[in-house]
């Protein structure tokens, strides 16, 4: 099935809006929500009207209004009356102590908070690693596995030495910085781009006019990146670690631009990166990024929801703009959001 080229949003608490307006009719969102599934690649699409629509879920596409066990089975009540079985085996947690699973048409889920108090109710006990039901105990583990491999040079420069274009690499900078970049017009900036890989977003600000700094610990991709771009005024390649960057970047950069980075690291260390994001940038100074939301847990590139990072950022940044990109590339069409930050 080809990708659509329709849109239909679900909010956060789990309703589906067409055109900025919630959709009330029932009819229409049960047809939304029974139809929806993972298509290839984690993009989530379903059909309004019959037409085939890409969804795009500013948290789950599913959120469990209520939980309740019936006949034998675990099912979660979702709006328009659509409801879906699921297995307790199926549930992680994330750091925000939220459960999240997958129903029986292998959508996932994450329980509101409503939804949540009222699945405890019916647990004989719970810990923070387990669950309790019936006298059987179930494990119920973090909702990100852990993958000390990706944390390695090693592990990067092989697959560049394998690939010849590796998947995250388009061979040019990201659509939505190209789109982008002109209509926000920052003034003469540094930048800083981590996780830059062949440098082409980094060579787009440089040729923008701006002082960029550009990091990767491949060394391979540094390589690249000089090979390619090495000759550019006012682009400097660093090949560094993001989470060892020396003291000299502290409050150093007016813009920190994200892309393919945020993705490619252990989603523990998210919040250890936007930590590095608030030390590199001076006050008032802009993250600037593409994100990923699309559904994919156990490999890089992970996936990752808007309601994540939404939750990352809320302490430290004002939100300028804030977008799903419907204008991306085929392969990522459906898959990412564009953010645009002040740090306060």
């Amino acid at each position: 099935m080809p990708i659509p080229n329709q849109f239909i949003q679900i909010d956060e608490e789990g309703f589906p809006i067409s055109r900025e307006v919630r959709i009330t009719d029932p009819l229409a969102g049960q047809e939304i929500l029974q139809n929806l599934k993972v298509h290839e690649g984690g993009t989530f699409v379903s059909t309004f009207g019959e037409v085939p629509v890409i969804i795009e879920a500013f948290d789950e596409p599913y959120v469990a209004l209520q939980v309740d066990f019936k006949n034998g089975a675990w099912e979660i009540q979702l709006p328009f009356g659509v409801h879906y079985s699921f297995e307790l085996e199926s549930l992680s947690l994330d750091e925000w102590d939220r459960f999240h699973g997958y129903a029986s048409n292998k959508v996932p889920f994450v329980m509101s908070r409503k939804a949540q108090a009222s699945f405890f109710n019916m647990l004989e006990g719970f810990d923070d690693d387990s669950i309790e039901f019936q006298g059987k105990t179930y494990e119920i583990p973090p909702y990100w596995p852990e993958n000390k491999n990706i944390e390695k040079a090693a592990h990067w420069t092989r697959i560049y030495k394998e690939e010849e274009n590796p998947g995250w690499n388009l061979g040019e900078p990201a659509e939505a910085l190209k789109d982008m970049l002109p209509r926000l017009k920052p003034a003469r900036s540094r930048v800083l781009v981590l996780g830059c890989g062949e440098g082409h977003d980094a060579a787009f600000f440089a040729r923008s006019g701006h002082i960029v700094t550009a990091v990767d610990f491949s060394p391979t991709a540094i390589e690249r990146a000089k090979k390619l771009y090495g000759d550019l005024p006012g682009l400097t390649f660093v090949e560094a670690d993001v989470f060892n960057l020396p003291k000299d970047y502290d409050q150093s950069f007016d813009i920190v631009f994200e892309h393919t980075c945020y993705c490619a690291i252990n989603p523990a260390k998210r919040k250890d990166l936007v930590k590095v994001w608030n030390r590199v940038l001076v006050k008032g100074g802009h993250l600037m990024g593409v994100f990923f939301a699309f559904e994919r847990r156990q490999a890089t590139p992970y996936g990752g929801t808007e309601w994540e990072l939404r939750q990352r950022l809320k302490n430290s940044y004002q939100p300028i703009f804030w977008g799903r990109w419907q204008k991306s590339v085929p392969r990522r069409q459906g898959r990412e959001f564009f953010v645009y930050s002040l740090k306060t």
